[in-house]
C-alpha cells in the first residue's frame, strides 16, 4: 500500500543543500588561492546555512506559515535540542578544565613518563590521551603542537612525521571521546547511546593505534636523544577527565556526566586558587559561547533538512542511493561514502555528520543496519577524511607551528593512524568483527531501540 505521507521524490529540493556546500566550500577555495590563512574557516558556516535557508523558502511550495512551521519543526527536533545542550555542557567542561590547568597537567604527565628515545610515538600517545579526555582534536593540536615541534627540532626528528603523529593522535580522540562534537552528532542523529558507539569504534581505533605506535617506534627514532626534562603536573587536575570518561563508559546519563565534570573541575580550580567563584561562572559561560557556532549551525541545518525532506529532496537522494544498494554491506558503504564526500566538501567532520546523519538513519532503517553501527561509521569515516584533507583546521593549525617547514603534502603520506583506521573501518564492512559487542542486544527497528531498552519500556 502506498504511503500517503511519503513525500514525492524531487531532486530539485536538494538545491538549497548544494548552495550551502558551494558557498561554504567555494569561499574557502577562493580565499585559499588568495593566500588567506585558515581560508576554509573565514566564512562562518551558519551564514552559508542561512543563505541556503533563504533559497529553500523561495523554492519551497506552500504558504509562508507552512514553510516556517516546517523549518521550526526541524530546528526544534528532539535530537537537535539534545545535541545542542550536550554541546554547551561539553564546551563548559572543556573551558573550566583547561582554565584550572587540566590540559597542561595531562600533557606534562604524559611527557614525564615517556622515554626520550620514543618521542615520536610518545607524541602520538599524548595526543591520543589528550583528545580522548578533552573531546577536541583542534584543542589537542593547539595544546601539544608547540611542544611536539620543539622536541622534533631538538631531537632532529622528521618534522612531517611528527606533525602526522600529532594529527593522528588528535583524530583518535575526536573519533572516540564521548564529549567530542562528532560523537554527539553521530549518536544523536542515529538515536543511540554514546557508550555503544564508543565500544564499536574502539574495536577499529585501538588496533589502528597499536599499529601506528609500532610503526612510529621503528621509523620515528630521533637522531639525538634529548636529555630528560622536568615536567610539572598535578594528578588531581587530571581526575575530572578520568571521571567523565569512566562515568560515560559506565552508562551514566551524559547530562549528569558533563555536569559532574564541570562541578569537579570547578571545585579543583577553586581549591587551588586558579580562579574565583565569579570567574568560574564566567568560564562556564565562555564555554557555552564557544559552542555557539556549532549550536546555531545544528539548529539551522536541522530546519533546512526538514524543509528539504518535506519537498522530497531526501526521498530523491534515498531513491538514488537505494539503486546502488544490494544489501547490508553496500548500505554501509553508502553511509561511509556519503559522510566522506560531505566532509571533503565542508572541511568539518561535525558538519558532515549533521548533514549526512538523517539520510544515514533512513538507510540504516530500510536495510536493517544497526544504528549503533551507522553512528560508528559516520564518526570513523568523517574523522578519516578530516585528518587527510589538506585544508582542514587540524592540518592547517599543526603545520602552522612549523613556520612553513613542512607542507600538507609532506604530512599526508605519513598519516599512519588515519590510514590504519580507514583500513579497519573498510574491513569491518565486509568482515563485521565489531558486531560481537552488540549482537547480544539486537536492535528493534520497529521501535527504534535495542531489545533490552524495549523490555525496560514494557516493564514500566
Amino acid at each position: 500500500m502506498k504511503d500517503l505521507n511519503k513525500p514525492k521524490a524531487n531532486g530539485l529540493a536538494l538545491i538549497p543543500f548544494l548552495i550551502f556546500l558551494v558557498i561554504y566550500l567555494g569561499t574557502g577555495i577562493v580565499l585559499q588561492a588568495q593566500g588567506v590563512e585558515m581560508a576554509f574557516y573565514q566564512l562562518p558556516a551558519p551564514i552559508a546555512a542561512l543563505i541556503a535557508i533563504i533559497f529553500a523558502f523561495i523554492m519551497s511550495k506552500g504558504s509562508m506559515d507552512e514553510k516556517f512551521e516546517t523549518f521550526l519543526r526541524g530546528c526544534g527536533d528532539e535530537n537537535i535540542i539534545i545535541m545542542c545542550i550536550i554541546y554547551i555542557l561539553a564546551g563548559a567542561f572543556s573551558t573550566v578544565s583547561g582554565a584550572m590547568g587540566g590540559v597542561d597537567s595531562t600533557v606534562n604527565f604524559a611527557l614525564s613518563i615517556i622515554p626520550p628515545q620514543y618521542i615520536t610515538a610518545g607524541i602520538f600517545i599524548i595526543a591520543c590521551f589528550i583528545s580522548l579526555a578533552t573531546g577536541t582534536s583542534v584543542g589537542t593540536i593547539v595544546a601539544v603542537g608547540p611542544i611536539a615541534v620543539g622536541l622534533a627540532e631538538k631531537a632532529g626528528l622528521n618534522m612531517a612525521l611528527v606533525i602526522a603523529s600529532l594529527i593522528g593522535g588528535a583524530m583518535f580522540g575526536d573519533n572516540l571521546s564521548i564529549i567530542s562534537d562528532t560523537t554527539i552528532a553521530a549518536t544523536r542523529t542515529q538515536n543511540v547511546e554514546m557508550r555503544d558507539k564508543f565500544r564499536l569504534n574502539f574495536l577499529m581505533a585501538l588496533p589502528a593505534a597499536i599499529l601506528s605506535v609500532i610503526v612510529l617506534l621503528i621509523i620515528g627514532k630521533p637522531d639525538i636523544v634529548v636529555a630528560g626534562e622536568t615536567y610539572t603536573y598535578n594528578v588531581v587536575k587530571i581526575l575530572p577527565y578520568l571521571l567523565v570518561l569512566i562515568a560515560a563508559l559506565a552508562g551514566v546519563n551524559v547530562f549528569v556526566v558533563l555536569t559532574a565534570g564541570i562541578i569537579a573541575s570547578g571545585a579543583i580550580g577553586l581549591a587551588y586558587g586558579d580562579f574565583g567563584l565569579i570567574e568560574l561562572g564566567q568560564l562556564i559561560y565562555d564555554g557555552f559561547v564557544g559552542m555557539f557556532e556549532i549550536f546555531l549551525l545544528s539548529m539551522l541545518i536541522g530546519g533546512l533538512a526538514k524543509m528539504v525532506e518535506r519537498d522530497g529532496g531526501v526521498q530523491w537522494l534515498l531513491d538514488k542511493i537505494r539503486g546502488m544498494i544490494k544489501g547490508r554491506s553496500s548500505a554501509e558503504i553508502g553511509i561511509s561514502a556519503l559522510v566522506s564526500l560531505v566532509d571533503c566538501a565542508t572541511a568539518n567532520n561535525t558538519v558532515a555528520i549533521i548533514i549526512s546523519g538523517p539520510i544515514a538513519k533512513e538507510i540504516s532503517t530500510e536495510y536493517k543496519v544497526d544504528p549503533r553501527r551507522s553512528a560508528s561509521l559516520l564518526d570513523s569515516f568523517s574523522c578519516v577524511f578530516q585528518g587527510l584533507i589538506p585544508y582542514g583546521a587540524q592540518m592547517l593549525i599543526a603545520i602552522g607551528f612549523t613556520n612553513g617547514a613542512v607542507s600538507p603534502l609532506e604530512v599526508i603520506p605519513k598519516m599512519w593512524y588515519v590510514f590504519f583506521l580507514a583500513i579497519f573501518a573498510i574491513v569491518s564492512i565486509f568482515v563485521p568483527f565489531t558486531d560481537n559487542v552488540i549482537k547480544k542486544d539486537p536492535w528493534n527497528f520497529e521501535h527504534d531501540k535495542p531489545m533490552s531498552k524495549l523490555a525496560d519500556t514494557v516493564k514500566q
